[in-house]
């Protein structure tokens, strides 16, 4: 498995095309998306326990991982939906699902966001470099060209995004919900 991730993270295309092929990695591709969720909720924890009172440090922890992983379906889905519909895409959401699914491996770098004026750094450069991988992920799950492959990941993540904030508003979490959305979506 972290080979694989390995692999995603120095944004192999040869492995990801594997990826997109194989679909005895979907549950492994979830296994990526919970650890690097766990990793932020950790980071957030301690960033909220050092800075807070243990509640907001629970909260802390718990928030970014329920949304990490709903946000990698939504994602996942959204994406396969703006790509098969809007650009005729070949594709099937599992391809989305496991190539978002390592393409997410960098943002475990946010497990060091406690870490004053150096974490959110770090956790930045993590962020954008799972969404470079993503990118890369979703341009060869549906196989279009990079101008097409930007246009869908940009409505993907406009969608997420919304969505992130609908559920936190939901959720009564306010600015965090917002910022563990935030982190989310540089997927």
């Amino acid at each position: 498995m972290f080979s694989r991730i390995l692999k995603a993270a120095m944004l192999d295309v040869n492995f990801f095309k594997e990826a997109e092929r194989d679909t005895s990695l979907n549950q492994e591709a979830l296994m990526v998306v919970i650890l690097v969720s766990v990793a932020g909720g950790v980071g957030a924890f301690l960033s909220a326990l050092f800075g807070g009172t243990f509640k907001a440090a629970i909260l802390a922890l718990i928030v970014p991982i329920i949304l990490g992983i709903v946000n990698y379906y939504i994602w996942a889905y959204v994406t396969y939906f703006v790509g098969t519909k809007l650009f005729a895409a070949d594709a099937d959401p599992g391809e989305l699902l496991r190539v978002l699914g390592y393409a997410s491996g960098p943002r475990a770098l946010s497990v060091l966001s406690f870490i004053p004026c150096l974490g959110g750094i770090v956790g930045l450069v993590g962020a954008v470099w799972a969404l470079i991988a993503g990118f890369i992920g979703t341009r060869e799950a549906l196989d279009l060209d990079t101008g097409k492959t930007i246009i869908t990941i940009i409505i993907g993540w406009v969608i997420v995004f919304i969505i992130s904030l609908i559920i936190g508003s939901v959720l009564g979490i306010g600015a965090m919900g917002v910022g563990a959305a935030g982190s989310f979506l540089s997927q």
